[in-house]
Order: structure tokens, then sequence, then C-alpha cells
């Protein structure tokens, strides 16, 4: 695939990704954000504290700054406990806020990608990939956006809040 068509692709997917968290967020109250699923799982609070540090981490591979605070999602990390009420949680409106400062970034971030750094070797690979690219990696991180969002508009239901997405 040529960079540029890989380049619009991800832009494309980041900015649906951006519509449905932004949706799926929409109307919620902070107890809403913080219902567990039953019998597992995460609250939706943890889940969008997990893509707005993801999105921290993209910004990282692109040799960018965070606009945030470098520790303020290491709550949300994948592997971390499960949030327990008044236990480290960022609020959902500063979440909300956070995922567009990051948003912005990550547009630039896209806009200056070259085919040369999309073949760079990633420094890590989520699927263990030995010949993981910078571009294969960032397929798949769009990937990681698009499940969780997802699961923001289940965890949105869960709360009784009717779908943002018709």
């Amino acid at each position: 695939m040529e960079a540029q068509t890989l380049i619009q692709a991800l832009t494309i997917q980041f900015g649906y990704t951006e519509f449905v968290f932004n949706a799926n967020l929409s109307e919620l109250s902070e107890e809403d954000g913080l219902l567990q699923p039953v019998p597992g799982g995460n609250c939706l609070n943890w889940v969008a504290g997990h893509i707005v540090g993801s999105r921290g981490s993209i910004l990282e591979l692109h040799g960018q700054e965070r606009p945030l605070a470098p520790d303020k999602y290491a709550r949300y990390e994948r592997g971390s406990d499960a949030v327990v009420i008044g236990e480290g949680t960022v609020p959902l409106a500063e979440i909300m806020a956070d995922f567009l400062a990051v948003g912005d970034g990550l547009k630039i971030g896209l806009a200056g990608l070259t085919r040369e750094w999309l073949g760079e070797k990633a420094p890590f690979s989520p699927g263990n990939n030995p010949k993981e690219t910078m571009g294969s990696l960032l397929v798949g991180l769009a990937f990681h956006e698009s499940y969780h969002c997802g699961q923001l508009g289940v965890l949105r239901r869960m709360a009784g809040v009717e779908g943002a997405i018709k």
C-alpha cells in the first residue's frame, strides 16, 4: 500500500473513532461512567481514559510530546486494577477535553508521516510480530481504539442511556 493511501486511511479511521468516542460519552453522568459491568470488565470511565492514554502513546511514537502530564492516565494502562469510585479517576468531562487535545496532536502527526517512517521497525508489537513496522503498528492501534469505542457504546447502554450511534 502506498504511504499516502495508508495515511489517508488512518486519518479517516481515527476521525471515525473521534466521532464515536464523543457521541458515546455525551450526556453521561460521572455515576454512569463508573458503573462496573458484571461479572467483569472495565467501566466506561476506565475505557475512555485508556483510549486517551493510548492516543498519547501514539503521539510519542511520532516523536511528539503529550499535551498532558505523562502519568495522568497511568491509572488506565492495560492490566491496571478495575476503577473504584474515588481512586484516582479522571472526571469524564476532563477525559473528553483531554481526548480532543491529544486528537489535535494526532492529526498533525498523521499529516507529517513519511513512507520511510512508516516502514521503520516498531519499538514494540502487540501481536509479537518480529516484523512489526511503524505503519502496521498504527493500523493495529487504530483497530484497538475502534474496539474500545465500541465498548463505550455498550457501557453507555448498560448505564440506561439511549445509544448514541443510530
